[in-house]
């Protein structure tokens, strides 16, 4: 009697591990044909190291990677002795790097073609089940070549892999992990990026969106912690860099605009309200809320010179 094929949770697709050598940040990107990759695939946690686990994906490799890492054991070891503990390690695809930028890959014999993995210095890009064996290569020549921070690098190395034939069978999901250099006993805190595109025609081009749109709301977050401290050239800096990088979304310069006039800074806010309240009336309504519970000064002919621009 034939003896059924063994199954695995399937995650064919194409990764990327990275530390950066300025930030010492760490992350993981990944797309793949499949439903939710990011998660199978992305694990990471601060002042320890990344891992990224695929093919006929082990998930178990994330986290007890992870834990012989925070162990002390180099990326190399740790991904050593996982393989050897594991007999499915033929149809695995493992990489991973640790804090000190030390590098590991494994792209077993079973994996299906295309497959491999190219390393360089503090990272490594694996696929597999590609539509052509140029797809890890251009990852990696990508992701040097590429400038930005540890978000754009990982984010073209996605886009190369995509450009270069990507997964054979198409396009599904896609996800990226960063984490902080150094653990504060906060993942919460830890985590400098956490996206996931779970299921789009383009998840590369999606997750690059929503990239953008952490980027603009991150700039949200650094204004009010500036105007918290006092301050305020930093804080409106922020703010305007954050409208610069998500126009489409009215919060954003909405705040900057009530910002402006908690400051007396009236004229320079009217402009900004104009636009926000052609676009949703709403925010005027928001507005004459923020009074009564302190979030603006309670000034009614302010209030009043600011609502007539509707």
């Amino acid at each position: 009697m034939t003896q059924p094929v063994q199954r695995f949770p399937l995650a064919h697709t194409f990764s990327i591990v990275a530390r950066d050598p300025n930030s010492g940040q760490m992350g993981v990107a990944v797309q793949s044909h499949w439903f939710s990759v990011g998660s199978m695939v992305t694990w990471g946690e601060a002042g320890v190291g990344v891992v990224a686990t695929q093919s006929m994906v082990e998930p178990s490799y994330g986290p007890l990677g992870l834990e012989l890492m925070r162990a002390g054991i180099s990326a190399p070891d740790a991904l050593r002795a996982l393989l050897a503990a594991d007999e499915g390690r033929d149809v695995r695809q493992v990489a991973m790097v640790d804090a000190q930028g030390r590098v590991a890959a494994h792209t077993g014999a079973r994996c299906i073609p295309a497959a491999g993995h190219e390393t360089g210095e503090g990272f490594s890009a694996q696929a597999n089940m590609m539509a052509h064996p140029t797809v890890w290569p251009a990852m990696a020549a990508a992701y040097r070549a590429a400038s930005g921070d540890l978000a754009d690098r990982l984010l073209a190395a996605l886009q190369a892999a995509q450009d270069a034939g990507g997964d054979i069978r198409g396009q599904q999901s896609a996800a990226i992990l960063i984490v902080k250099p150094h653990s504060s006993g906060r993942p919460w805190v830890d985590r400098v990026v956490e996206l996931r595109v779970e299921d789009h025609p383009q998840p590369v081009a999606e997750l690059r969106r929503v990239v953008t749109l952490h980027q603009a709301y991150e700039h949200m977050n650094a204004g009010d912690a500036h105007l918290s401290a006092g301050r305020i050239a930093e804080a409106l800096d922020d703010y305007r860099a954050a409208a610069g990088l998500a126009p489409h979304i009215a919060e954003l310069p909405f705040w900057h605009a009530v910002t402006l006039a908690d400051l007396g800074r009236v004229e320079e806010a009217l402009p900004i309200f104009r636009k926000v309240f052609a676009e949703n009336r709403d925010w005027a309504e928001l507005l004459r809320r923020l009074p009564g519970v302190g979030l603006l000064r309670d000034d009614p002919e302010m209030l009043q010179k600011i609502l007539a621009v509707q």
